[in-house]
């Protein structure tokens, strides 16, 4: 997202920057305080002020040493942003307070539109951190959601089509072929061959007609002589052209499967947050469907389009040189079609760009029913589930109905256009071979090639709507193909020897960073030490554990592991250090073999059975009909919870982690299975270093250190004992558990 706009020199002369003073942050807002609508009004955070532009005049400024925070709200039709004065005495520069008014150090900036809200947050967070000395350039990774050109809503996409236009769809279109430049040589090698059959087959009737048959002189070995050439050219065509289709299929379906797998891969190194804020159905439908209509493009619609093109040239020329009268006359009605075609590319993209989205609301509902089908009967929502597909399943049907009715009225439009230049090449060629100005061969060679004409005219009218298809489909493909991931390996990526000490030094992070989450975190962690998570729901637990394993980056500090940066570590080598074993243990639908080795897919069958003995769970497996070969299902339903627990565990320590993550791993178990799996966990904890979340205090209680999060930051520290003997934060949860238990 876009926190710095470009202003008008005009406006930025009135800022008056110093030589040292950089301009970091600029976003319009678009409310008096009235709540009337603004234009060419901007909130603008340089390294030393704020400045607040109202109507393209600088209506006050502010000195960040001045401030003590700059906060920004939101209400239910509107945010705003103010600023927190250091002394309640203090005004902004160019400020006029109106009679009666109190001075208490707080001053409404601006006010805005909820379509401005996330983008004047981060500008917000930014000034205050300026304000509290910290040079810290605060970085918007959240997509656009509207054009800052045109103001138009995106569709689903980063780039708008409306001010990128033409330029930007042919590059993307030059990347997507540019890997395949040898093999669309070869297929347009075919096609002009397949084009000159096409085009000699009409002179070679002309002569016959004009010399052999109108003339009288034909025989029966020149019957036989041109039946021979026909017949061996129309072989020598379907041959050619057979290869050609079989090689567009083949390229079409080489480009569908190399797309799909970039597609895969690229997911696979953008960030959990990148993935999460995208719907399920969304990402399928580009990988599977997108892909699918550019295999179909290159199928059906290049293959042909090339050598009709290259047909269409030579037939034109030719009829230019047999009568350029008749040729102009055949012409006569294309530019009205080709007007009429191009005129509404505009509407076939807007038409095909929500049909693609409303299949993605189809598949994302799918998705969602499917997932969750155990919820959906568990509390008998059958109905209304179904009920709520249908209703989505129709609302696709009206538009792939409209779609189809648009395109079966426009397209019989066009071909009558293009079919009266037919009739009109065969009353005016007509008239001349009546008039004995042309022959019958040569009428009927100019109708020949007026037929190769018109095909391709036919199809290039229609082009416009398989081309914004293409096109909108690329811009799906490469909206994920050219995002910028926020969590990358570097390039030359460390593999320190670790020992699992762990250093978390002034962490701050958000989800959104504009809403931090943890503040100010320092944490220092010794090699095997088991470190308890403590805290209300929601307070920052899995959040911190997330950036220990950096599923996300820290926006603020630093998490060190040996003295050594997680984020100029090998990403790949970090993740092969940690082993996680979650609440929701996540199976894969295939064998108990294949589910252990998926941390470490080279071991052996003896490793695994091993960690299955120390999980505890080569019992339970041994027990079942193909004992480590079973097949467990989609995400392991045949198994219970603590069988599927178990297994994690047995993954975990086949992987044999140098650190280790236990979120709530023992939590929703009866009291066998959760003994067992315990004895699981302490084989797995020893000589480990551990952070482990539960809610159920009592299990972390053999804990090294407990760390009790509230309010954004660690507040408490220290042993089980230590922290009731404070009779603190941790004091009061264990008492309320106490107190819970006692009651039922």
């Amino acid at each position: 997202m876009n926190l710095l706009y470009t202003l008008e020199p005009g406006i930025r002369n009135q800022l008056a920057l110093d030589s040292q003073e950089e301009l970091w942050y600029c976003s319009p807002y678009d409310l008096d305080d009235g709540k009337n609508y603004l234009q060419n009004s901007y909130l603008a955070v340089s390294t030393e002020r704020i400045f607040l532009i109202r109507c393209g005049k600088l209506r006050y400024e502010i000195p960040l040493e001045q401030c003590r925070d700059v906060v920004c709200q939101t209400f239910t039709d509107c945010g705003m942003v103010k600023v927190i004065m250091k002394e309640p005495s203090m005004v902004p520069r160019g400020f006029i307070p109106q009679d009666g008014m109190e001075i208490n150090g707080e001053f409404l900036l601006a006010r805005f539109t909820l379509r401005h809200m996330v983008r004047i947050a981060y500008i917000a967070e930014g000034a205050s951190l300026l304000a509290k000395g910290l040079k810290q350039k605060v970085v918007s990774l959240e997509p656009e959601e509207s054009c800052p050109k045109c103001g138009r809503h995106l569709p689903g996409t980063r780039s708008c089509p409306h001010c990128d236009g033409r330029k930007e769809s042919v590059r993307k279109l030059k990347v997507l072929c540019k890997p395949y430049a040898k093999r669309f040589l070869l297929v347009s090698l075919l096609m002009i061959a397949s084009s000159a059959f096409a085009l000699v087959t009409p002179k070679v009737q002309q002569q016959f007609i004009d010399h052999s048959l109108l003339q009288g002189n034909g025989t029966l070995s020149s019957i036989l002589s041109f039946v021979a050439v026909m017949l061996t050219m129309t072989l020598l065509s379907i041959a050619v052209t057979v290869v050609k289709n079989l090689y567009c299929t083949s390229l079409g379906a080489t480009i569908s499967v190399d797309l799909r797998q970039k597609m895969f891969y690229k997911l696979q190194s953008l960030s959990l947050s990148y993935v999460q804020s995208r719907k399920p159905g969304d990402l399928m439908q580009r990988i599977s469907s997108d892909s699918i209509r550019i295999r179909r493009f290159m199928e059906m619609t290049f293959g042909r389009m090339f050598s009709s093109l290259f047909s269409m040239i030579l037939a034109l020329l030719y009829m230019f040189f047999i009568n350029w009268k008749l040729t102009l006359i055949s012409l006569v009605f294309f530019p009205l079609a080709a007007a009429i075609s191009f005129s509404q590319r505009k509407q076939m993209r807007r038409r095909f760009r929500k049909l693609h989205k409303m299949g993605d609301h189809v598949s994302s509902q799918l998705q969602d029913v499917l997932s969750g089908i155990q919820v959906v009967k568990t509390y008998g929502k059958e109905q209304e589930e179904a009920q709520h597909f249908m209703e989505l399943s129709k609302d696709y049907a009206k538009v792939q109905t409209s779609n189809t009715i648009f395109f079966n009225c426009f397209t019989p439009i066009l071909t009558f256009l293009l079919g009266l230049g037919t009739y009109a090449v065969t009353y005016f060629g007509g008239l001349e071979v009546l008039h004995m100005d042309m022959t019958f061969g040569t009428l009927n060679q100019f109708i020949a090639y007026a037929a190769i004409l018109y095909g391709p005219l036919e199809q290039l009218v229609n082009l416009p709507k398989s081309i914004v298809e293409i096109l909108n489909s690329l811009e799906r493909i490469y909206d994920i193909l050219e995002e910028e991931s926020s969590l990358k390996s570097p390039e030359n990526g460390v593999r320190p020897v670790l020992t699992g000490m762990v250093d978390i030094k002034d962490v701050t992070f958000g989800y959104k960073a504009y809403e931090p989450v943890l503040k100010h975190i320092h944490l220092h962690v010794n090699p095997g030490e088991m470190i308890g998570l403590v805290g209300a729901s929601g307070i920052g637990k899995s959040t911190l554990i997330n950036l220990i394993m950096r599923l996300y980056d820290v926006d603020r500090g630093a998490i060190y592991m040996d003295h050594t940066d997680i984020r100029n570590m090998d990403l790949n080598y970090l993740h092969a250090q940690l082993g996680v074993v979650l609440q929701e243990t996540f199976l894969f639908s295939g064998s108990i073999l294949d589910n252990i080795r998926f941390a470490k897919p080279e071991a052996s069958l003896d490793e695994v059975i091993h960690a299955a003995k120390l999980a505890n769970a080569h019992n339970f497996i041994c027990s079942t009909v193909n004992g480590y070969d079973t097949v467990i299902g989609d995400q392991g339903y045949t198994l219970s919870g603590g069988e599927r627990q178990r297994l994690a565990i047995a993954r975990a320590l086949l992987h044999n982690p140098k650190i280790l993550i236990l979120d709530e791993a023992t939590s929703n178990l009866d009291t066998e299975s959760e003994y067992l799996i315990q004895k699981a966990l302490e084989r797995l904890m020893k000589s480990r270093t551990t952070f482990a979340i539960a809610h159920r205090l009592s299990t972390l209680r053999h804990a090294d250190r407990l760390v009790v999060l509230d309010h954004y930051g660690i507040a408490e520290v220290g042993t089980h004992e230590e922290l009731l003997a404070k009779k603190g934060i941790y004091y009061g949860l264990v008492t309320a558990q106490l107190q819970l238990f006692e009651n039922r």
